[in-house]
């Protein structure tokens, strides 16, 4: 069960100890005719996501809503209807939770660090909401502080900041930074008063930034906080009324699914990304989006699909034009659909076809994160066919490009060609592979 970060933040805010809380619902609770006889060690299962039994939620609603002086519900302690994802809630209760979330992100709480990821329907019902009606009929808000065009101007010029902090140091240096960002820099603007157009930018901004914090937790491995993230980026994306922006977001979800090897789930994901973005869909995440599905059928085994995705992969990435993308999908540079169908060749056993693919995307231009994946891909190829001189060239300048870099996902590529080289058994990948050892040893 996830952890309950909203109780976990309105404690927080209170100034409350785990055993003063557990006092005053005892407190509370006589008050009411029950016979409570919580310690520090109940809240803490609290805390965990266990949910109180009985009057226990309204009685903390009541004693945290005394210590704040404003009322407090259900839905602002975490403890509503079970099992209602944070989606489904309305906009100024998805707000306090997202809110909760970073704070206790940025807290680094024991309790969220390694949160596994959900399955099943929890998983799939974000992409279904956010695909589906009902929409945000006005998302203003009366607040403490007036947010204007200044505010949503900062949060895109932060978006863009994190990113590039991402492309070249990875994901596990900048995600404290972003987090940090979101809890102590956006938070009070989403509380904030504004109107509903404002509002709409405020939350686009807000859901670019959220989705980068996805993406560094997915890259320092911490798979379920990143898929929370994801799903508050859509929600955020909903709500601002940018289909492309929310296609964007489950692209992230569909790169993650494959990680994860729900190769299945990674198909649906897409299919709905592509379906629900409709006329807003642009080129660039049309191309990764159809060649992502390529590698899904690939370790599907389904060999017709995967080559049918990778045609319309490549005919979408031919109608790119620079400067006509949003923000979002500059990560689709030249030569990203060619390591993605690669691997999808490498997967169906054409090596010849996968390392064409290959040394193109190793030629294009690309940024530092990008370089290290794609020399990984052609360096695995080369090896595979034999080509050991080339392949070792390659695994050296891949293991030189990524030093500097923090990244879970890029060490998973560094590993997988240290293992290659290993097997191919001649003196220079055996120093190649010391190299990449090397960096391996040293800590995230």
């Amino acid at each position: 069960m996830p952890p309950n970060t909203q109780l976990d933040a309105m404690l927080d805010e209170a100034g409350m100890s785990h055993a003063g809380l557990a006092v005053r619902v005892n407190r509370a609770g006589t008050a009411r005719g029950l016979a409570l006889r919580y310690e520090h060690t109940a809240v803490a299962r609290w805390l965990k996501g266990q949910r109180p039994r009985g009057q226990v939620p309204d009685v903390l609603c009541e004693v945290l809503g005394a210590r704040l002086r404003r009322t407090v519900t259900l839905d602002d302690i975490g403890l509503g209807a079970p099992d209602t994802p944070a989606h489904a809630t309305p906009l100024s209760g998805f707000v306090e939770r997202a809110a909760a979330l970073w704070r206790s992100d940025a807290q680094q709480r024991a309790r969220l660090q390694g949160a596994a990821p959900l399955t099943g329907s929890p998983a799939v019902l974000p992409v279904w909401e956010w695909e589906n009606p009902p929409e945000d009929a006005d998302v203003s808000r009366s607040g403490s502080c007036r947010v204007g065009r200044a505010d949503t101007d900062m949060l895109r010029a932060a978006r863009t900041h994190y990113e590039q902090m991402y492309r070249k140091a990875g994901g596990v240096a900048t995600r404290a930074r972003i987090v940090g960002f979101l809890n102590s820099g956006t938070a009070p603007l989403l509380r904030g008063t504004y109107s509903d157009a404002t509002g709409r930018e405020l939350l686009r901004a807000t859901g670019g930034l959220a989705a980068i914090a996805g993406i560094c937790a997915y890259d320092s491995d911490e798979q379920g906080l990143g898929q929370r993230y994801f799903h508050q980026a859509l929600r955020l994306a909903k709500a601002s009324g940018d289909r492309a922006l929310g296609a964007y977001v489950v692209a992230l979800l569909v790169n993650q699914a494959l990680f994860m090897r729900e190769y299945r789930q990674a198909v649906a994901f897409a299919e709905a990304a592509l379906r629900a973005a409709g006329g807003e869909l642009t080129p660039a995440l049309g191309s990764d989006l159809h060649a992502m599905q390529a590698k899904a059928y690939a370790y599907l085994g389904d060999a017709g699909s995967a080559l049918a995705c990778i045609g319309r992969a490549e005919a979408a990435a031919g109608r790119i034009r620079p400067g006509a993308e949003p923000d979002e999908t500059g990560y689709v540079q030249p030569g990203l659909v060619n390591v993605q169908v690669a691997e999808a060749l490498l997967r169906l056993g054409d090596l010849p076809a996968a390392r064409a693919q290959a040394v193109a995307a190793a030629a294009a231009p690309a940024h530092d994160r990008g370089r290290v994946h794609r020399l990984a891909m052609l360096a695995r190829i080369e090896l595979r066919q034999g080509d050991a001189d080339r392949g070792v060239a390659t695994a050296v300048e891949m293991a030189l490009q990524a030093r500097g870099m923090e990244s879970r996902r890029l060490r998973d590529r560094l590993r997988d060609v240290r293992d290659d080289l290993r097997e191919t058994g001649s003196g220079g990948a055996g120093e190649a592979a010391a190299l990449i050892e090397g960096a391996l040893r040293v800590p995230l």
